[in-house]
């Protein structure tokens, strides 16, 4: 590609990429507000509503490696466009859901092939700002894609909202004005399309499919089935051990669907590594803090979502800074001081929680943003820049896979958290206003399910003493939440602090540009 061919695409590859993946993460939130509306219209059950969030996920944990290696295999222009394709075709099709006994099936289906069309669009829209950019400004680039994308979460809720005043399925439908903006301005930004003469490794995709779809599974049933159930521990258990075989298998394929001869590269290891202890944090905290500010602050949704904005604040200002800080110092320096930065401010928000006080909060939540704001970006460039013979939807999709696993775990082990310790605080409160000792853990529960379940913290109603004792204990109770909150929130700061560590180990410097074109591929000019 020519200089000055490249540089004209640059500002309509961008946007066109920008709107493209501003679908996937929307919708990473957008659905959690509309579910008590879906629930009541469908029918559905609390649990079948659960499957239609986490098919999602699971379909997006699957596919991320395979969508990254089928950029470098078809060109990342191709990719982005049967991915948007596909998810945008069901998001329409998830928008016209019958009415039924096939509603459930009709959801969960099409939000699986929506998590397809994510996994396969993400890692190639990524892979073709990193061709459409130099190195040398690759840094503030991603910085801005990552700024704005990121932000587009906190837009969610808020989007969520002011849609379902209209109806639920046009947050399925907004999707397709969003995608049509992203096909225009894809096929005006004259992208030129990179792609390797190479097979795809259909049975390493198959084994990592099943590897992370199972453990991930596992992770998120866990707050349903109980972690001392064999059904999850058999899913963790046993979707590691296929990933296991995947690894081995890789090591001996001569085109493997990741080339797992990267993490030798100190650095990249590193990159994944603090990415990890990152995302623990960055996505489960749209629902902890989403929750709490319904149940403890007492906030409508809009409120909540607003409340989030706080966060979005630190997150795109710090996100800018850091590209700059990797352009012209390297990754290391931006992450030390994220982690840094994002472990003390969660330690404060977590300590301002029992105050009851969104106001008072503020300061702390733009804090723990900008700390992610301080990773994200540097950590996935510096990732892609190393990667081996410019295999960029490759190591994009291995990095992504990594921030995907981890808020799966960072959701499981914070709701079990959460849920343990909220049970153990309504104990202590309904003990101390006389509930009899046979009913304390029942209602207990019942309490912490409803809450933690659908941020539902509406007064009980009835006569008994039971429903009269919750009604005098909600205002209790709700700083029983704040209280239970805490301990995730700290726990965040503790998942910052260990990447701090991590951090500390990146041999800093700059990747080079020396592997930006290859042999081993063939431009193909469209």
């Amino acid at each position: 590609m020519s200089g000055a061919g490249r540089a004209a695409s640059q500002p309509l590859a961008l946007a066109a990429m920008m709107f493209a993946v501003a679908m996937t993460f929307i919708d990473q939130t957008i659905v959690s507000i509309a579910a008590p509306d879906i629930v009541s219209e469908l029918g559905l059950s609390a649990s079948g509503m659960q499957w239609v969030v986490n098919a999602y996920l699971l379909s997006l944990a699957a596919f991320f490696a395979v969508g990254g290696r089928l950029a470098d295999l078809w060109g990342p222009r191709r990719v982005v466009v049967a991915g948007t394709l596909i998810f945008v075709i069901s998001s329409a099709l998830c928008g016209c859901v019958p009415d039924g006994d096939y509603a459930l099936t009709w959801l969960v289906a099409f939000r699986a092939t929506q998590g397809l069309g994510a996994a396969l669009l993400f890692p190639a829209a990524l892979a073709v700002v990193v061709a459409v950019f130099p190195i040398e400004r690759r840094g503030r680039a991603l910085a801005l894609f990552f700024g704005l994308t990121g932000a587009l979460t906190a837009v969610g809720p808020l989007l969520g909202g002011w849609l379902t005043t209209w109806t639920w399925r046009a947050i399925f439908w907004v999707n397709v004005p969003v995608a049509v903006v992203a096909l225009i301005l894809t096929a005006l930004a004259h992208i030129s399309d990179r792609r390797r003469d190479e097979p795809l490794d259909v049975k390493g995709a198959l084994l990592i499919a099943v590897g992370m779809g199972t453990s991930v599974l596992g992770f998120q049933q866990a707050s349903a089935w109980g972690w001392d159930s064999v059904a999850t521990w058999a899913c963790i258990v046993g979707g590691l051990a296929v990933l296991y075989v995947f690894c081995r298998y890789e090591l001996r394929t001569r085109h493997p669907l990741i080339n797992l001869s990267v993490f030798r590269d100190r650095a990249f290891t590193v990159d994944s590594l603090v990415l990890f202890f990152a995302m623990l944090a960055f996505v489960p905290v749209f629902f902890f803090a989403s929750v709490y500010a319904q149940v403890s602050l007492s906030a409508s949704a809009n409120q909540a979502a607003l409340y989030l904005l706080y966060f979005f604040v630190g997150f795109a200002i710090a996100s800018q800074w850091g590209g700059r800080i990797l352009d012209k110092r390297g990754a290391r320096p931006a992450l030390k001081t994220g982690c840094v930065v994002g472990a003390v401010g969660f330690a404060l928000w977590a300590g301002k929680l029992t105050d009851l006080s969104m106001h008072d909060q503020w300061p702390y939540v733009a804090l723990a943003g900008a700390g992610i704001g301080f990773i994200l970006a540097p950590a996935s460039t510096d990732a892609v820049n190393r990667a081996i013979d410019a295999s960029y939807g490759e190591v994009t999709g291995i990095t992504q896979t990594v921030r995907n696993y981890a808020a799966s775990v960072g959701l499981a082990l914070f709701g079990t958290m959460l849920t343990h310790t909220m049970t153990d605080n309504v104990v202590d409160t309904l003990q101390k206003r006389g509930v009899p000792p046979d009913q304390v853990d029942s209602v207990a529960g019942d309490v912490t399910q409803s809450i933690t379940g659908q941020a539902d913290a509406r007064t009980p109603t009835g006569d008994g003493a039971a429903a009269t004792t919750m009604r005098d204990a909600m205002s209790s109770i709700r700083m029983d939440f704040a209280e239970a909150n805490q301990w995730v929130f700290y726990g965040m700061a503790v998942a910052l602090g260990i990447g701090f560590l991590c951090a500390l180990r990146h041999p800093g410097g700059q990747a080079t540009a020396a592997a930006e074109e290859t042999p081993a591929q063939t431009p193909v000019r469209h």
